[in-house]
């Protein structure tokens, strides 16, 4: 039996060993951040800033030294998603919002049309990512948990529910417009736009419950403008921007070389897969380009930090398991991965290696820009078997 089959009785409940590691690490993260004190649960107090700033009617993108660092950078919609922890006390809140977030990427992987052992192996690759998510009370779990539940969902024909958790993506983060793409995959296209323009009118409105149309309205165009100005500065960050682009930018010595040219190669890449129609049946094809879209989002972004690679190492676990054998380069390539992006940014690095290099080559992005690759060839390329997949 593989290591990560292995299960254990508790209390006469049988748990798995990737279920303990995945709780224990959540656990781990959240009673270490909240045994610090305030000041090392910053970003918990910016989401629940935007309920309370909604609620007052005050602006949801100006700083607030009193209240926090940084500023907040999430759509008014989130307020709604944040609201039944903002109004609790502030450590039993922070813990319940770290809690629910491990706890619906977990049901999320759980729900995967995989087999027991693949689902199990897909939460311990991306488990150092949770718990880094965790660590800084990210919202990023709960958006990769919607991406997978939106291609669950399709899968299914329950469209309407899907395109409930791309409309809550969008108007949150805008990562979850990459569920758009799963619209081919519907069995049902009509009823795919038609709930899609439902949800997206309904939850941009849902905040007006709680505030006002016009501040609410207002809201959104701040957000766009914060957008645009976060972009801008992302650009010139260290501990942001960790992206295909600045990766291939610093290896390949282009520092003038503009990211549209790179992000519009990508966009290229994310097409012409689009074309095999025929092959949009097999589930394994369907679930590499979920991998695709799961990494993608996150390298080929401006805002990328490392918080943010749980989404792509959710990815790349995807992307493993439905790899034959799992063997040879592959399991090389995966391991790669677990040690440049899940542990780099780790006390396990040396501050030295984490300052001189990882940081300003990105080199955390590089193993998902090359899982990126090999899935862009195979999407072209590889004409998938239904018989050779675990799904």
């Amino acid at each position: 039996m593989p290591f990560y089959d292995k299960a254990f009785t508790i209390a006469g409940k049988k748990i798995s060993l990737a279920a303990l590691i995945w709780f224990l690490l959540a656990l781990v993260a959240i009673f270490v951040q909240l045994g610090k004190g305030a000041g090392s649960i910053n970003n918990y107090f910016i989401f629940k800033g935007v309920f309370w700033h909604t609620v007052q009617q005050t602006h949801l993108y100006h700083n607030y030294p009193a209240e926090y660092f940084d500023s907040n950078h999430y759509g008014p919609f989130f307020s709604i998603i944040i609201a039944p922890f903002a109004v609790l006390p502030d450590m039993i809140g922070c813990f319940l919002w770290g809690l629910v977030n491990a706890v619906i990427l977990f049901y999320a992987v759980r729900r995967l049309p995989l087999d027991n052992g693949s689902r199990n192996l897909i939460l311990l690759i991306g488990a150092v990512e949770m718990m880094t998510a965790m660590h800084n009370m990210q919202f990023n779990p709960m958006l990769t948990s919607w991406i997978l539940l939106t291609w669950i969902l399709v899968k299914e024909e329950k469209d309407f529910w899907a395109t409930l958790f791309i409309a809550a993506g969008i108007l949150t983060k805008l990562y979850g417009i990459v569920g758009l793409a799963f619209f081919l995959f519907s069995a049902n296209r009509l009823r795919f736009v038609v709930s899609f323009i439902f949800w997206m009118l309904v939850l941009a409105m849902l905040p007006m419950i709680i505030s006002s149309p016009a501040f609410v309205w207002q809201s959104y165009q701040d957000w766009y403008q914060s957008l645009v100005e976060k972009n801008d500065a992302n650009t010139e960050s260290v501990m942001q921007g960790m992206s295909a682009m600045r990766v291939i930018k610093k290896i390949f010595r282009l520092p003038g070389l503009p990211d549209l040219y790179i992000i519009a190669t990508a966009a290229i890449f994310y097409l012409l897969p689009l074309l095999r129609f025929k092959q949009y049946k097999q589930v394994c094809f369907q679930l590499s380009y979920l991998a695709f879209l799961l990494i993608g989002v996150v390298i080929f972004s401006s805002s990328a930090e490392s918080p943010t690679f749980v989404i792509a190492m959710i990815g790349v676990g995807i992307w493993y398991v439905i790899q034959p054998g799992r063997k040879g380069w592959a399991l090389w390539l995966m391991l790669f991965a677990i040690v440049l992006t899940s542990l780099s940014t780790t006390d396990l690095f040396p501050k030295s290696i984490k300052v001189d290099y990882i940081r300003p080559y990105a080199l955390k992005a590089l193993p998902c820009l090359i899982t990126w690759l090999v899935l862009a060839y195979q999407l072209l390329i590889k004409k998938f078997d239904i018989a050779k997949c675990p799904a």
